[in-house]
């Protein structure tokens, strides 16, 4: 197995155990990273079919317990209208462009690490506004390098959610977002061969976190 090959399955590995539950954010580095070894646009490609059979087990995991509905009917729509902008911006954004804005998600994953750090801080409750803006953020990223996750967690973080609550949210959040996804990747014939019968695209099941 070449090099290339190798570093994309276990970049697929860690996005993989990210999406059960364990260490959390490292998925959110799994397009910037197969970047170095293929174009950012077929890695997002190649990840969303792996990331839909991931959330399926997730959500069955998590089906029983709890998430925050009041803040899904806030992310849903926010982060559809994200996915929008992006299928439309889509033809316009090279691999350049894309790059750029790996490097900006890169940024906000690092201030999002740092963030969670802060302690003492009072809790708040779900804001329209600020969901939406954050949450289209992420629709839009989420669409082009599957990079949803830091403004999310920008947006939720200051909640101090209850930990399942938390974690229930964006397993359903992200779930629907993905599955959405689906159908722009198509028409814009991103979903092909290359993407689904590549041999990264070997679906890695996810198990649920005990």
């Amino acid at each position: 197995m070449n090099l290339p090959l190798t570093l994309t399955f276990y970049i697929l590995a860690a996005v993989g155990i990210s999406k059960s539950g364990f260490g959390s954010g490292i998925g959110v580095l799994g397009v910037p990273l197969m970047s170095l070894v293929i174009p950012p646009a077929q890695a997002a490609a190649i990840m969303l079919p792996l990331l839909c059979v991931m959330d399926i087990f997730n959500v069955l995991h998590y089906r029983r317990r709890r998430f925050d509905r009041a803040n899904l009917i806030i992310l849903v729509p926010a982060a559809l209208l994200g996915i929008l902008v992006g299928t439309f911006t889509f033809r316009y954004l090279s691999d350049a462009h894309i790059r750029i804005l790996l490097g900006v998600i890169s940024i906000l994953f690092v201030g999002n690490f740092f963030r969670k750090k802060q302690e003492g801080q009072p809790a708040v409750g779900p804001d329209r506004v600020k969901g939406s803006l954050w949450n289209t953020i992420a629709g839009f990223t989420s669409f082009g390098v599957h990079a949803g996750g830091p403004p999310v967690n920008i947006y939720l973080l200051p909640q101090k959610l209850d930990k399942t609550i938390f974690v229930g949210t964006t397993v359903v959040f992200f779930a629907i977002v993905n599955y959405v996804k689906l159908i722009p990747y198509a028409l814009l014939g991103q979903l092909n061969g290359d993407s689904i019968f590549s041999p990264p695209s070997i679906p890695l099941f996810s198990p649920p976190k005990a």
